[in-house]
Parts: C-alpha cells; structure tokens; sequence
C-alpha cells in the first residue's frame, strides 16, 4: 500500500468520481485509475461501483473513506505543527515563480520584517510551478492564471494584458498595434509548451482561424527578452512582466483582450504555518493598498 494509491482513493470518493479527482490532483485520469486499480488488485478488494459514468463507494470504500479522512486531517495537523516550530528568526522559503518581477516588493518586505529568513526564489511555467508545490518542492507559487483546484490558498496579484513586443530597431517598433493576423505572419519568439501566455495567445488565435507558430521556442521569460532584444522577431508578455529595457518596445496587440491574472498561491494544507502564513500576509496586504 502506498501514499498514492490511498490520496488517489480518497480524492476518487470525496470528488466522486475519477475525472474530477484527476483535476484536483492535477493528474491525469488514467493515473488516477492505475493507484486505485492497483490498491484494489493489491488486495483483492472492491472499492468503488462503477456503472457507466457514475462511481460510488462500496461498503469497504466508505470504511475506507472514514480512515483517510482521519488519515489526511492528522497529516494537516502535522504540517501545521511542524511549520509552526520553526521560529521566523530563520528557516527557508522556497519560492517558484514564473515571473519573478511580481514578487519584488513583497520580498523586499518581508526581508526587511524577517532578515533571517533566506529566499529562495526559481523560475518556471504554470506546470512547473503546480506540480513543484505538490511535490512539496516549493512552499510558495506564483503564476499567470488563478487556479480552478480547491487545494490552493490564492492572493490575487494584479491583472494585466498580454502585450507583443520587440526591439527598438524592429521594422514593426513603431506600430501603433498588432492584429492576430498581422502576427501569424511574422517570425514569433514564444516560451515553452505550458507557459499559460503561450496557451491564451494561441487559443485566441484559433479561435479566430490563425495559427500563431514559433519560429523559434525558449524557456523560460528571461531567453525570450534575450532572443527579441537581438531582432530575431517578435515575443509575448503579459504588461505588468515587460519592465524596463530600453532595448525593447511594447506593441499592443488588437483582438479581444487577453488578461494575466497573476496570483500567488500555496497549498491550503500548509497555509497556517507561520513561515508561509507571514508571507501571504504580507502579500495580501501588498495586494490590497500596492505598498
């Protein structure tokens, strides 16, 4: 028996069904299906009916249920305790961000209010940063999207446009925006498969019957800034993530409106502690009056 196999169980029966435990757990269904199908194998019990697309507990499931659910509350109250035994006086905080641009004032705070506290702060897509908090690689996320799962304590940061933009030398730096169709054609510089930037600008664009193709494809923001700063195209940011580089230029792009809802996120089973608590304070208190 494995931890995997029992949280995929648990959130099968609380969710009540495979799907909508795989969206929880940001999993794939059928991963979700292989632990409990192996849990089950394993021994030779029954734990859920399944007819057609509804699935329900058996009288052992619901024995089941009744121990994990005391099982992942004690596992709360133990990170919750274990959290609360550090003393803010030091410790790390493990950030991943897929900007860090939005942290800047909330670390220069919080290091000012806890100086022994190191920082450490890594970059990453939307993917990274959620799987990085589940794996309990990171104790803080910070993304381009508010997420849709229950598992997550969310302060919104801001909300901005997606801009294009590109060198100061660029034939199209002094255009006054850009359509989807105008982009289509032109040689774009765009992050890696599951950057949530990525993703709007091309649905919106197939929406509309354009493909929007990279002509050339970097991870992570900084090697785009990079790429564009060069001329080699044209690259995608959201307007609040442009900053300041006299080398480059934002172009506003002319279709529907596409917004960045940065938010900083943890897992809400170790939000009380006091390390991540003091932080989303001070990040929701930033959020609130922008000082």
């Amino acid at each position: 028996m494995r931890y995997v196999q029992l949280r995929a169980f648990h959130y099968v029966a609380v969710c009540g069904g495979f799907s909508r435990a795989a969206e929880e757990l940001f999993l794939t269904q059928p991963a979700i299906s292989d632990q409990v199908r192996k849990l089950e194998q394993e021994y030779d019990i029954l734990l859920f009916n399944r007819h057609k697309k509804q699935v329900t507990p058996t009288e052992a499931g619901y024995r089941l249920l009744e121990i994990t659910q005391r099982l992942f509350d004690t596992e709360q109250q133990a990170l919750e305790l274990l959290s609360e035994s550090r003393a803010l006086r030091s410790g790390t905080l493990r950030v991943v961000a897929d900007a860090a641009h939005h942290l800047l004032h909330i670390l220069g705070r919080f290091r000012h209010k806890y100086p022994g506290i190191q920082v450490q702060v890594r970059s990453g897509n939307t993917e990274t940063v959620i799987s990085s908090l589940y794996a309990y690689e990171a104790d803080i996320g910070v993304l381009g999207e508010i997420p849709t799962s229950r598992d997550f304590e969310v302060v919104r940061l801001n909300s901005t446009p997606i801009v294009a933009f590109v060198s100061t030398d660029h034939p199209l730096a002094s255009a006054p925006s850009l359509s989807l169709q105008e982009l289509s054609v032109q040689p774009l510089v765009m992050r890696e498969r599951g950057s949530k930037t990525r993703a709007k600008l091309e649905d919106l664009a197939a929406s509309q019957g354009f493909e929007l193709k990279p002509a050339i494809e970097a991870e992570g923001r900084e090697a785009v800034h990079e790429i564009v700063a060069s001329g080699a195209g044209v690259g995608f940011v959201s307007a609040a993530e442009f900053g300041q580089d006299g080398r480059l230029v934002q172009i506003p792009i002319d279709a529907p409106e596409m917004l960045m809802e940065e938010a900083l996120i943890c897992l809400k089973e170790r939000g009380g502690g006091k390390l991540l608590r003091a932080f989303l304070d001070i990040a929701a208190q930033h959020s609130q009056t922008g000082k």
